[in-house]
């Protein structure tokens, strides 16, 4: 829901910061005060149009940031957005959302979302889970008939139903592009074909064994160095073990021999070297052995030019696979074994085209079955969530309107098979859905957008958000002038059936009217004041009773003795109502939630 909106500079707002709750929260003030400022603040936050014209004279730019809070529900929808435009890691969550909107007078706008720059159009998707407005400028998704078919399957509790339809989909969709794939141009086919051979032969003839190309070079720096390496072996033999070439210099094995013979006699006398002595003797043994083995790799280094030849012509064949194959061995390997899945499937086209065509036959059969199944529910939730809507509808002084959910079906060649027809479908079944209705008797039934502006609309709406509050997982409702062309005794019905929407949503308000003010558990105030030669808007919550019951008799033209009592009246009647039909939330009443004077 919308805890907080703070706005800088905006229209006749220099600043303004407005905390709001649960339950119902109404803004009333005089025409003209300012009252419908509030709402197109929260549209520029749902990424409404900016409008230079709409910064206050004088600024250089506006600024609204709204805090919403996350039901789970919101959660579900807008942390995936957010991931998808790496706005968040994947493992993120929290419980708030700050969106904030900065206007410039030279046209330009920002958007942010949790301090990261946005875009406008990601705005309104993140928005249409949080705010459904019904406002000036008409941002409601009852109007979008795009929204109709999940508000009626939601309402009809079918949504888990769809799901399993949209995985049958999903298989089919599969098995359609894998058909498109196989029915590509036949000598492209072959064209494909003849290159996945030539791969796996070219592969398949080198032979490769995992591993060996370390090997190769390896054993190509030993041939290239052969000479090198004769040598030194034979250098560190000679002065491990004795050679002419050394002259007088005794070998190191024997000065080490030396050394073991005088601790031997050392150990005779002082028994405490004996161990010392053992060590000299096993240096001397280990010396020795490894004299013979540098003798051994000495003599074993050859320089052999032909084998030399023949590693580098197969590191080469090697490193030539890896450039058209992988980088490794491995991987060059892998790439063979995809070529020939790649070039079974091509070779049996034929087999795997007639397997594939009776799988979709039969997928079309199941997706059929399934959306006939959800069609007949969706016509039983129909026909119960119209009379719901025209009884609300007789409640709100439109009596004579007619509602109506159109289900209709369109005829497809390639569609899925209901009975002896086929229809074309989607992963929500073959029901394309629409509100219809007719405000006035006589006119025709027509899409909701097309039939009502002002009062009219927003009564329509209120009629289907409480027919379909179940349904709807809008947070957050607002209403700006829904008291258009009723009259009092409706407008406390439009107050209760307002109020009864806040079981389920956080719900505010803007009215001229006392009797649908007097519902309200938040109650803020508008007032325009003129400083010198500039205008300004004040909004001010109103916790104390007697405040409110001015702002009421106000509100009813009467701001005397009379129309106070009258007032009092509103709100006894208005708490009689609050009693009569408890919040389905079961919250209990918040601290700013006002009493009657009785």
């Amino acid at each position: 829901m919308l805890e907080e909106i703070r706005i800088s500079n905006f229209a006749i707002i220099e600043q303004l910061e407005l905390t709001f709750g649960g339950g119902l929260n109404v803004i009333t003030g005089e025409t003209g005060a300012g009252k419908s400022i509030i709402i197109d603040a929260v549209e520029l936050l749902l990424g409404g149009k900016a409008d230079s014209s709409m910064v206050r004279s004088g600024a250089d730019k506006a600024i609204i940031e709204g805090t919403f809070a996350l039901n789970q529900i919101a959660k579900t929808i807008i942390l995936p957005i957010l991931e998808r435009e790496e706005l968040i890691e994947p493992d993120d969550s929290f419980d708030h959302l700050i969106i904030s909107r900065e206007l410039r007078v030279n046209g330009r706008s920002a958007a942010r979302i949790n301090g990261f720059t946005a875009r406008v159009e990601l705005l309104t998707e993140v928005g249409a889970a949080l705010v459904d407005v019904h406002g000036q400028s008409a941002h409601l998704s009852l109007f979008k008939p795009a929204a109709h078919i999940d508000l009626l399957d939601r309402y009809a509790d079918l949504m888990e139903m769809r799901d399993a339809l949209a995985t049958v989909v999903g298989r089919l969709n599969a098995a359609r592009r894998e058909i498109r794939a196989l029915q590509e141009d036949e000598a492209a086919m072959q064209r494909r074909a003849d290159r996945l051979r030539r791969e796996i032969e070219e592969i398949d003839a080198a032979e490769l064994i995992p591993g060996e190309d370390d090997e190769r070079k390896a054993e190509r720096s030993r041939l290239a160095n052969s000479e090198t390496l004769a040598k030194l072996a034979a250098e560190a033999a000679a002065l491990l073990n004795g050679d002419d070439a050394l002259g007088d210099q005794l070998p190191a094995l024997d000065q080490v021999m030396q050394v073991a013979a005088l601790l031997g006699k050392l150990a005779q006398i002082d028994e405490t070297l004996k161990e010392d002595y053992d060590l000299a003797e096993e240096a001397a043994a280990q010396l020795d052995e490894l004299a013979t083995t540098m003798r051994r790799y000495a003599q074993s280094v050859e320089y052999n030019p032909d084998r030399l030849d023949e590693v580098e012509e197969r590191l080469e064949t090697i490193n030539a696979l890896k450039r058209h194959y992988g980088a490794s061995i491995p991987l060059i390997l892998e790439h063979a074994d995809n070529a020939r899945r790649e070039l079974d499937g091509i070779e049996n086209s034929a087999e795997r085209l007639e397997a594939l065509a009776k799988q979709e036959t039969a997928l079309l059969r199941q997706i059929g079955e399934l959306s006939e199944r959800i069609s007949r529910a969706r016509q039983a939730a129909a026909r119960h969530l119209s009379a719901g809507v025209i009884g609300e509808l007789a409640d709100l002084r439109m009596a004579r309107a007619a509602f109506e959910v159109q289900i209709a079906r369109v005829e497809s060649a390639d569609g899925c098979f209901v009975g002896d027809q086929r229809f074309a479908f989607d992963v929500t079944g073959i029901d394309r859905v629409e509100f219809v209705m007719s405000a006035n008797p006589g006119e025709p039934l027509r899409p909701l957008v097309k039939v009502a502006s002002g009062g009219e609309a927003a009564r329509i709406m209120l009629a289907l958000k409480r027919v379909l509050t179940q349904a709807d997982q809008t947070p957050t409702l607002i209403f700006d002038e829904i008291d258009q062309g009723i009259g009092g005794r409706v407008g406390v019905v439009v107050g209760e059936k307002l109020w009864g929407l806040t079981g389920e949503h956080q719900v505010l308000v803007v009215t001229h009217m006392a009797q649908l003010a007097g519902f309200a558990d938040r109650h803020y105030r508008v007032v325009k004041r003129i400083e010198g030669s500039r205008t300004h808007t004040e909004i001010t919550p109103m916790h104390d009773d007697n405040e409110r019951v001015a702002e009421l008799a106000a509100m009813l033209g009467t701001p005397n003795e009379s129309g106070l009592q009258s007032a009092r009246e509103l709100l006894a009647e208005a708490l009689a109502h609050k009693r009569a039909h408890f919040k389905p939330r079961g919250e209990t009443p918040s601290p700013t939630t006002q009493q009657p004077l009785l």
